[in-house]
């Protein structure tokens, strides 16, 4: 069995969303003076490798700790989706033939190499109706290695009204598909871990996301 990290580190002046809660960790409480280390973090739930709830989009949707735990943990597979020009758009023939029910999907764009410069703002993006075809086929789990299922910046956000309203759990900011691709094309089984923190009420929240590999 062999662990991979898919979580981006959490920093302060980290990237965030535009618009999203800068980052600040600092020590709140030290060895030296204190007795023990504690750190103080301040942050948005959407920060750095994350999870969104239906919340996330809408009030009378569920928030994070109504959703059933195995939105957060099951078989993964893996589409690739690397090559794209900036801002392209990812449709549905990625998808076809290649997902189903109980499947955790994530999208390797490859884009998580540009993490912190400006060029990840430009990363591709789900259409509307991949997003259609993946809620229709049973997916209810669906990761990327980007900033957002949507266009960045965007002023509506359809994949996320569409995923969000079939009660599916999006993922955001992974990293290390490209390991995953690898793996698969091994023929070695992948599941994945997203497991959030349990924030009553919550849109969502920052997740050590990792993935098993059977060898």
């Amino acid at each position: 069995m062999l662990l991979v990290d898919l979580s981006v580190p959490l920093r302060s002046g980290m990237p965030v969303y535009p618009g999203d809660p800068q980052v600040v960790i600092e020590p709140a409480l030290r060895v030296r003076t204190d007795g023990v280390n504690v750190l103080h973090l301040d942050l948005g739930s959407q920060t750095g490798t994350h999870v969104d709830a239906p919340r996330h989009i809408d009030d009378a949707l569920p928030a994070l700790d109504a959703l059933p735990l195995d939105r957060f943990v099951g078989p993964a597979v893996v589409v690739d989706a690397r090559g794209l020009a900036p801002r392209a758009a990812i449709g549905r023939d990625r998808f076809e033939g290649r997902v189903r029910a109980g499947h955790i999907v994530l999208i390797a764009t490859g884009w998580s190499r540009h993490w912190g410069s400006d060029a990840y703002l430009e990363h591709p993006h789900l259409t509307p109706e991949a997003a259609t075809y993946l809620v229709d086929s049973g997916v209810r789990t669906v990761g990327i290695d980007a900033l957002s299922v949507d266009p960045t910046p965007a002023h509506e956000i359809p994949v996320h009204r569409i995923l969000c309203g079939a009660h599916a759990v999006i993922a955001e900011n992974l990293t290390a598909l490209e390991t995953l691709l690898a793996a698969q094309h091994a023929v070695h089984r992948i599941e994945a871990t997203l497991l959030p923190l349990n924030i009553p009420g919550a849109d969502g929240a920052p997740v050590r996301a990792i993935a098993r590999i059977g060898l």
